[in-house]
Formats: C-alpha cells, structure tokens, sequence
C-alpha cells in the first residue's frame, strides 16, 4: 500500500486518480470511473467528487492500494 500524503482536509477521487497516474489527465476521470470499479474503504465509488480524508483507503484494480495521511484534527 502506498501513501499519499495531502496537506489540505481532503482531495478528490479524480485527483487522486491523476496522482496514482491511473488516468493522465482530470477529464478521464468520469470515463474511468464509468469502466472501471475503485473501491474506497471496501466499498465501490464512482463519484469523481468523493472527498477523501485522512485514513481512507483506495483500491484501484490495476493501478495499486493507497492510503491518504493528511493532517488530522480538522
């Protein structure tokens, strides 16, 4: 599982697609989602828009595991 560290609250479903390079750029995201099955936390998303926080795992078939560590207490 690989981190990914953020430095706001929360990013995106479709950024960290582009982070883990399972898309090249942020328009793919809908389509990706669209054939593709990501799991966050053991379940499937396929909102662009989901926000991910701290200690949220995702899952992309593929592409690999990754974990968001960001800043806590907010």
């Amino acid at each position: 599982m690989q981190d990914i560290k953020i430095d706001e609250e929360f990013i995106t479903l479709g950024q960290l697609l582009k982070i883990s390079d399972a898309i090249s750029s942020g328009g793919m995201a809908k389509w990706f989602l669209q054939e593709n099955a990501v799991y966050i936390n053991g379940e499937v998303d396929d909102r662009r828009g989901r926000k991910l926080r701290n200690g949220d795992v995702v899952n992309i078939p593929g592409c690999g595991r990754f974990q968001i560590v960001g800043p806590t207490g907010q």
